[in-house]
């Protein structure tokens, strides 16, 4: 889509992410627990549209399927106030999300959309502003949303602001298996602080890869793991048996992303994890995507 002065809408791609390595340290003095972790985004989107409407005031926002929050309890709500107020922009702005990624699943949909969102409105009224510009206000929103304007890799530290971008070459074929359940934020940490005896420190190996900005899958696979996983699985056994699962169809790594509910298997081959797609589809309670790891960053869909 070519801007101008002209352009009234706009659509943005929000895709989703998973976590390769998530390590959930000490808690900071502003109440988030510092992380450590590696990011990657994947080729599955919710879509936001974006366009000015003279005859309506404020934000209106319509969502699909209809059992997403419209108004301000959506982050896509919050995120276009914020722009609003910041830009100094009193015109009326119609917004439609179009929800594909799981709500509550770990991959970031939530965060993604609100990324989105401001990304779109800078786009739609020409606001001039940097990615870091756009990050520094996703933060304000929410830890994850600043990955999503530096992806569609990179390297995480403190509570989420702190976002690095890397390059990891190649690609997998990830086989994303959501339970059908989701799992909130805030209860995932809480169990993570009620289960271990003392906080995680980072390893060796990972303290080597913190100062990197190139890998290759092969350098992260030996070292995927993510710290919720022992304090959640326990409470649902359903996301261990999706790991194990995954494992026995032949994925070279499978891992809970992010706080959960979504547990992801890794492929090198797109044959093998289609298969592994179509075997977990066989459960009528589970949503199963097959996707690569070949997506950009936030993008605009061209018409």
């Amino acid at each position: 889509m070519t801007l101008g002065p002209n352009v009234y809408e706009v659509q943005v791609r929000a895709p989703a992410k998973i976590n390769l390595i998530l390590k959930v340290l000490g808690r900071l003095p502003n109440g988030y627990h510092e992380i450590w972790s590696i990011m990657q985004t994947v080729d599955l989107f919710d879509h936001v549209s974006l366009r000015t409407v003279p005859s309506i005031q404020g934000i209106q926002l319509e969502c699909q399927p209809s059992r997403v929050p419209q108004g301000v309890d959506n982050i896509v709500y919050r995120a276009a106030a914020l722009v609003l107020k910041k830009a100094g922009i009193d015109d009326g702005v119609a917004i439609h999300l179009e929800k594909h990624i799981p709500m509550g699943a770990g991959l970031g949909g939530g965060s993604s959309d609100a990324a989105a969102t401001i990304f779109g409105l800078v786009q739609l009224f020409q606001l001039q502003w940097s990615w870091s510009e756009m990050a520094v206000l996703g933060a304000e929103l929410g830890s994850d949303v600043p990955f999503f304007f530096y992806g569609p890799q990179a390297l995480i530290r403190g509570w989420g602001q702190e976002v690095v971008p890397v390059a990891i070459s190649g690609f997998r074929w990830i086989v994303l298996v959501n339970p059908g359940f989701p799992i909130e934020t805030g209860w995932a940490y809480q169990q993570i602080a009620q289960s271990r005896p003392q906080v995680s420190q980072l390893s060796a190996d990972l303290t080597s890869l913190d100062h990197r900005e190139a890998f290759d899958f092969q350098d992260i696979l030996p070292h995927i793991e993510n710290d919720f996983e022992p304090a959640l699985f326990p409470k649902n056994p359903r996301l261990g048996e999706i790991k194990e699962e995954l494992r026995s169809l032949g994925a070279e790594v499978a891992l809970l992303s992010g706080s959960g509910s979504t547990v992801f298997g890794m492929f090198s081959e797109e044959q093998a994890a289609v298969k592994a797609r179509d075997k977990m589809t066989n459960a009528p309670e589970l949503q199963v995507f097959c996707v690569p790891t070949r997506s950009t960053r936030l993008a605009l869909v061209q018409n």
